[in-house]
């Protein structure tokens, strides 16, 4: 009797050993080895360089609706301008163990050596707005000619207000210490240069992108130059700034003067509303693919397309389109805010 129990325990061991045998998995190398479960069920990490930034944070709420609604797990964070935080947070997304790292980097140099890491473990890596290296595919403007059609649509407006003999005092409002935004300042200058008729002189140069910090240097080149009327800038802060300090110069909406006027880049509802009142100092926008809700369903499509394994070895920047927004298309662009 004893023996046969014994043979009975024997033979339940080694069919449960086998089992075990059977069902042992070898660790994943991460990336392209991952599965892939159909719809979604990716793991994403995204970093941005500023989450206060208005343009961000309509595209980015956006962006996270559309990610959970298709299922995949994604985590968005903002760096503050930080260099030395996005690194840490790449790392983080790193060790989750993340299908695709999006970065938009504070400083592109900065992050290459950790995207780089990220790629080594097998994690692909996409970069909005800089043609980095260590990266699968980078989602970029032509910053320089970018700023050329806001330097050409404010020469529109120059052109039309001012001459040679009355020539329109300009703000430019930047953003030097970020690379991209540079491109765009230059190219910003050389479109007036290149468009206006030797009516207008660059009378005080800012930099920021936070809605208040441009207000607030806004009111001090009013104050030394309350003449200057024209402002052009680099983005949405830059845009609802200068008009709230224009705004409060002027007394309010409807009172601003016909030849006073803002044209930046970017598209918040703050923007829009603003351009579509007609009573305010927003003139007109150079915008991308049109409402948050398009600029954050075109970035869907590149997760896609870089999740499902398309080769962008041959040419890894992909360059989005820009569009002017006016009263002919904001209708619709407001829809998708």
């Amino acid at each position: 009797m004893k023996k046969k129990v014994l043979a009975a325990i024997l033979c339940v061991a080694m069919v449960a050993s086998m089992m075990i045998g059977c069902t042992t998995k070898s660790p994943t190398s991460g990336g392209d080895d991952k599965k892939d479960d159909g719809k979604g069920g990716k793991k994403i990490g995204i970093t941005i360089q500023n989450y206060e930034n208005a343009y961000w944070a309509g595209v980015m709420s956006k962006l996270e609706q559309i990610l959970k609604d298709e299922g995949y797990d994604a985590t968005i964070v903002g760096c503050e301008e930080n260099s030395a935080k996005q690194i840490e947070q790449i790392e983080n997304f790193i060790t989750s163990g993340c299908d695709l790292i999006m970065v938009h980097p504070n400083d592109a140099d900065a992050v290459e050596e950790v995207c780089g890491r990220a790629l080594d473990e097998g994690i692909k890596v996409m970069c909005w707005d800089n043609p980095m290296e260590n990266t699968t595919a980078n989602w970029v403007l032509d910053n320089t000619e970018l700023g050329k059609e806001i330097g050409k649509t404010a020469a529109a407006f120059i052109n039309e207000h001012y001459t040679a003999d009355n020539k329109a005092q300009v703000c430019v409002i930047g953003k030097p210490d970020t690379q991209v935004l540079l491109e765009r300042q230059n190219g910003i200058e050389a479109g007036l240069k290149e468009n206006c008729k030797d009516n207008y002189e660059i009378v005080a140069t800012i930099d920021g992108v936070v809605n208040n910090e441009v207000q607030s240097k806004a009111e001090s080149v009013l104050q030394a130059n309350p003449d200057c009327k024209v402002w052009v800038g680099v983005g949405a802060g830059a845009m609802i700034g200068s008009n709230t300090a224009l705004l409060a110069k002027y007394g309010g909406a409807g009172k601003i003067p016909e030849d006073c006027g803002v044209i930046t880049t970017d598209v918040t509802s703050e923007q829009l509303d603003s351009l579509e009142a007609g009573d305010e100092a927003v003139r007109a926008i150079v915008g991308f693919e049109g409402s948050n809700t398009d600029t954050a369903q075109a970035c869907f499509e590149m997760f896609k397309r870089i999740l499902d394994g398309e080769d962008f070895s041959k040419d890894k920047n992909v360059y989005r389109p820009t569009m002017e927004i006016n009263a002919d298309n904001i209708a619709e662009i407001q829809k998708g805010m």
